[in-house]
């Protein structure tokens, strides 16, 4: 009999950094440097940034600190990358990310190169620590965030451009088809626990597991769809304020909401601009690209609610078999996002990845159509301020 040598964690490593480094290039693939420049508003980053961003990453983590750190590709870069890590330094502002024509597409995947090469050195020779594996498990599961972001950055300022161009020539975003009945399934709830359990990788905001108290609840068998939300529309949803939050109502009328974010009627139906390019409305898809605010209206006007994090995890992990759980849309929750009962950031500039936004956001959970593979969990808490509509996000009932 053959005895097997289990795999290092220095090899699982080395595997999982190349995966998701080249996955981050495979998404840039037929995008020019022009597409991977621009940034159209605040909240958004090039795509070129969000390339640098992540490599530099490692080697502010990773390379920098090690005894005997390699040449910096460019000094520069310490500021023109840092996003919002105060302790390490200065910091390019992020309203002008999109102004830095130089360093050129070119040179920003040279940087991942070089990165790129030192960190499989380094991960090869074996010698690494714990703590060291774990940063760079982390700065894996950063930069699948980023690809995600690069995704609804791309299609926020592809949105503005009247040629409507599109990143891929296939169907379009959200094609998985929504049952026809929107049914709810019932749960009893009670004392439960919630959080992430086990060894594996989370972010340090989905720690401790912790115990909380549901009250019996449903919640729907599946996501709203868009023919759901055109009903909404149609019964006059954004020119009723009882079915709005003080903000949301001032959102709607400061900005003339109509709809979703790139949905446009052009005078017969309702046409949708995706990553693929403008297409008529499929409204048997769940809907997305809608604030917490819109969400939260749909609800309300449905005779229901949205679910707190606690009731969807529990749901979740309870009824695996409901579809769109995961891979369609990010599902609004009714939760602020705040810390668990006892969380304590991780010490050190990474200690500013998740605690510091822990005010005005409110969770998200699951995972959307442009969620790379694997990195979505049942503990997953996204989170973005109640205003935000160009991410991924829709919504699931509760009651």
């Amino acid at each position: 009999m053959s005895m097997h040598q289990p795999i290092s964690r220095s090899t699982r490593v080395a595997a999982r950094f190349h995966e998701v480094r080249q996955y981050s290039l495979a998404l840039v693939e037929g995008l020019s440097a022009e597409d991977c420049q621009l940034q159209s508003m605040a909240e958004a980053s090039p795509v070129k940034w969000h390339l640098a961003h992540t490599s530099w990453f490692f080697e502010t983590f990773i390379l920098s600190a090690s005894p005997n750190p390699p040449a910096a590709f460019d000094p520069a870069f310490r500021v023109l990358f840092n996003s919002y890590y105060v302790g390490v330094g200065e910091r390019h502002l992020r309203a002008e990310r999109g102004m830095l024509s130089r360093p050129t597409l070119d040179e920003v995947l040279a940087y991942r190169a070089h990165v790129d090469a030192h960190m499989r050195a380094a991960i090869q020779a074996g010698n690494l620590t714990e703590d060291a594996l774990d940063l760079i498990e982390l700065g894996l599961n950063h930069e699948q965030q980023h690809q995600e972001l690069m995704l609804t950055d791309l299609k926020h300022h592809f949105s503005l451009n009247p040629l409507l161009p599109a990143w891929r020539s296939s169907s379009a975003d959200g094609a998985t088809d929504v049952q026809a009945a929107n049914t709810f399934v019932a749960l009893d709830g009670g004392l439960i626990d919630i959080g992430h359990q086990g060894s594996d990788f989370c972010f340090d905001n989905e720690r401790p597991r912790h115990r909380a108290w549901l009250e019996p609840f449903e919640l729907a068998s599946r996501n709203v769809s868009n023919g759901d939300y055109l009903a909404f529309m149609a019964d006059g949803g954004y020119e009723r304020p009882e079915l709005w939050l003080s903000d949301g109502w001032d959102m709607v009328s400061n900005e003339h909401l109509q709809g979703p974010l790139y949905w446009r009627h052009d005078g017969e139906s309702w046409r949708r601009f995706t990553l693929h390019g403008e297409q008529l409305l499929d409204h048997s898809a769940p809907v997305m690209h809608i604030s917490f605010y819109e969400a939260d209206a749909y609800a309300r006007w449905a005779g229901a609610r949205l679910p707190t994090e606690a009731e969807w995890e529990f749901a979740a992990a309870s009824h695996r078999e409901l579809p769109g759980l995961f891979g369609e849309v990010w599902q609004w929750t009714n939760s602020a996002y705040l810390p668990y009962p006892g969380y304590q950031p991780a010490p050190g500039a990474v200690g500013e990845y998740n605690g510091k936004f822990m005010i005005n956001q409110m969770v998200l959970r699951g995972s959307s159509l442009a969620t790379p593979s694997g990195h979505a969990r049942l503990s997953y808490r996204n989170f973005f301020p109640a205003s935000a509509r160009w991410q991924f996000s829709g919504l699931r009932l509760a009651r």
